[in-house]
């Protein structure tokens, strides 16, 4: 504490130009801030300041820790503040970045519940296909499965992010269940034009091997869920993230194909500017997410039900549409319908 009241003493009387104008900003005696200094010098060995009867000046030494002195308690005084805050209620305004798909499936029925339980915060959701610049345009906070662009960010890992190849029953009884990555040369691939694979799709074999497969198709858009859209209407096969076809997988209106490999796996992050201490709006909005999505989350509940639509062998390898019924079987030339 010594140390301290000398430090804080020595730092109001050169930021205030005097001992008298120290001693009032510290609600202390003239002669105890004059004190407190004199014991710091030498406890330092060393002058900090040169007195006149006019005015007080720094040293060469004294201006050098001065400089230290100021960051240190500035320092102090943040994480005293980000203690009191801690358990404060969060309020403001969260300027939030996400993609459009992430945000209208799972963001905006998120922000409902979220205001709803923290009413002193309102949310400005910005949508856009591009990962934004969090400082320059002002955002608090962006969610995202792209990889951190810049290294002074803070990405914190929200949700797993997987990968499928899906397609239309419909469309997969006119065309055939793909059987291995080469067999879609053959299909009609709608492609993500802003994707960095977006005409080479990438898989791991069940043995480790990769596989890399052009492709090509009648579509090819900026937008997910343009691509989900047309998969639906039966037009192709597309490569997209769970998160935002999984309420189509688990529906079954789109189908998973080539399960028995592995695409690239994403993350949902919460992205934020590098602080030591986040304000209560982001740091509980963060939080809420985590719980709501977690490693489990909504969008890959068709990964946690008994597949609807498979081949007919069953785990037994007794086969037959008595063991594990299905609308299709995978034959040696394609798909055909037992319905």
């Amino acid at each position: 504490m010594d140390r301290f009241d000398g430090m804080m003493a020595f730092t109001k009387v050169v930021e205030c130009g005097g001992f008298s104008s120290a001693a009032r900003c510290l609600g202390l005696s003239v002669a105890a801030v004059t004190v407190r200094v004199q014991n710091l010098e030498a406890r330092l060995g060393v002058r900090l300041l040169n007195r006149t009867t006019r005015k007080v000046g720094l040293t060469e030494v004294g201006r050098m820790y001065y400089e230290r002195c100021s960051h240190l308690l500035a320092d102090l005084e943040e994480t005293e503040r980000a203690a009191t805050e801690q358990q404060a209620v969060p309020r403001g305004v969260l300027q939030l970045n996400a993609s459009p798909s992430f945000g209208i499936l799972h963001l905006a029925p998120a922000i409902a519940h979220f205001t709803a339980r923290y009413p002193e915060v309102s949310v400005e959701l910005i949508l856009t296909d591009r990962m934004v610049n969090l400082i320059e345009e002002g955002f608090d906070l962006a969610v995202r499965a792209e990889s951190v662009p810049d290294s002074s960010l803070i990405a914190r890992r929200l949700a797993p992010c997987r990968t499928v190849v899906c397609g239309a029953l419909s469309y997969l009884e006119k065309r055939g269940m793909p059987n291995t990555p080469a067999d879609l040369a053959a299909h009609n691939c709608l492609i993500l034009s802003t994707s960095p694979n977006a005409g080479e799709w990438v898989f791991t074999g069940p043995n480790g091997e990769e596989h890399r497969v052009r492709v090509s198709g009648s579509l090819r858009a900026n937008n997910a869920g343009a691509l989900v859209a047309a998969a639906v209407a039966e037009q192709g096969l597309i490569l997209e993230q769970t998160c935002t076809v999984g309420a189509e997988l688990t529906a079954g209106r789109l189908l998973p194909v080539l399960t028995d490999y592995t695409l690239p796996e994403a993350a949902i992050r919460a992205i934020y500017p590098h602080s030591r201490h986040l304000s209560a709006k982001v740091r509980t909005f963060v939080d809420f997410l985590l719980a709501r999505f977690g490693h489990d989350p909504d969008w890959d509940e068709w990964r946690r039900r008994a597949p609807q639509h498979r081949a007919v062998e069953c785990e037994s390898g007794a086969g037959g549409e008595e063991c594990c019924p299905s609308p299709l079987r995978v034959t040696g030339s394609g798909t055909e319908s037992i319905a």
